[in-house]
């Protein structure tokens, strides 16, 4: 079969690799339906994140289950079934209380679990799934073909804006702004509308993107950054800020932009990676009772609540995605997501 691997900077590869099998009678086997490029997965192929040694890459994918190993209970070969970014047994103690992504037994997509065994990237035509009763959501049938996008978003982008506006105690009558554009972002604003906010102000400079930005319920675009932005978004508000300030980039100046938009008393709710070196002034926030909190999404706890209202139209994140291409084409998605000419890039292999 044919996957993705990333060999450096800049250096992304689609080859031939053997089949995966079932190893452990936890796993399943899944034919890709649609997988897509993160945003994450700049920082390694930008060289943030050195690359040591050739490895699989992708950790978002939807498809058909090919076959569960003997203890697999709660998916069978046919199943629909969305793959959330993390690997999770659901079952322990960190899990029981919502946080699948610290799970004691928690693997990621493209590494190597405990056992020495390689994980398989989500970006391939086929994927090995550890723990595939705490990982996999199985749909009710077989969806439509065109919710496979917003379906797709689900493993990661969408439960992410999601944390980062739940993080943040977005509720009905919030005033929120969203810092950070991309994919995440969209889909904080989206996750902003779905809480009930009043007033939602997106920090975007990109038309595309500030289209869907009010598609999915911005009320209002800033344009502008660092000491402008602030002042603009504190116009727009009566001065004094917002109630909760989504950061969705993970750099040094996304969240002194978070920061300093928030009034005194609210929420920054950060999901953005932090590969960009951004800190908290402890004193500022103490000084302003200004909370923040946030961190990996626990994708896979959000999961059965966000389908349900993809399902049933309520919500339509599928909107992030405005290239689709073939797998063999995965170096152009990367690319296309580096330089900016695309928000979100969705594989079919």
């Amino acid at each position: 079969m044919r996957a993705t691997l990333i060999y450096g900077t800049r250096d992304i590869r689609l080859e031939e690799v053997p089949d995966p099998a079932i190893h452990f009678p936890t796993d399943a086997v899944v034919k890709v339906v649609a997988s897509c490029v993160c945003g994450s997965d700049l920082w390694p192929y930008r060289g943030v994140r050195p690359t040591a040694e050739p490895h699989r890459i992708g950790h978002e994918f939807v498809g058909v289950v090919e076959e569960v190993g003997s203890e697999v209970r709660t998916v069978s070969p046919g199943d629909f079934v969305i793959a959330p970014f993390t690997i999770s047994d659901g079952t322990c103690r960190i899990c029981r209380h919502g946080i699948t992504t610290s799970c004691e037994r928690v693997e990621w997509w493209g590494s190597t679990d405990r056992h020495g065994q390689p994980i398989d990237g989500g970006q391939g035509e086929y994927v090995r799934v550890p723990l595939a009763d705490g990982t996999l959501v199985a749909t009710p049938g077989q969806p439509e073909p065109a919710l496979v996008p917003s379906l797709l978003t689900l493993s990661d982008v969408m439960g992410t804006g999601h944390h980062a506006a739940v993080s943040a105690g977005v509720t009905a009558g919030s005033n929120v702004v969203v810092v950070g554009d991309g994919a995440v972002g969209l889909c904080a604003v989206l996750a902003s509308r779905r809480l009930g906010a009043e007033r939602i102000i997106a920090m975007s400079r990109h038309a595309k993107r500030q289209e869907v930005a009010r598609y999915f319920g911005a009320t209002d675009i800033v344009a502008e950054r660092g000491d402008e932005g602030v002042a603009a978004v504190k116009e727009l508000l009566g001065g004094i800020g917002a109630d909760a300030v989504l950061e969705c980039v993970g750099t040094k100046e996304s969240m002194d932009q978070a920061l300093n938009s928030t009034r005194p008393g609210g929420f920054v709710g950060y999901v953005g990676v932090p590969a960009g070196g951004p800190e908290l002034p402890i004193q500022k926030m103490f000084r302003s009772n200004v909370n923040v909190a946030g961190g990996v999404a626990p994708v896979r706890t959000y999961l059965p609540e966000l389908l349900g209202d993809v399902l049933k139209g309520a919500i339509d994140p599928g909107r992030v995605f405005d290239l689709e291409l073939p797998l063999d084409q995965v170096a152009e998605a990367y690319a296309a997501m580096d330089e900016r000419r695309t928000i979100k890039p969705l594989l079919r292999p």
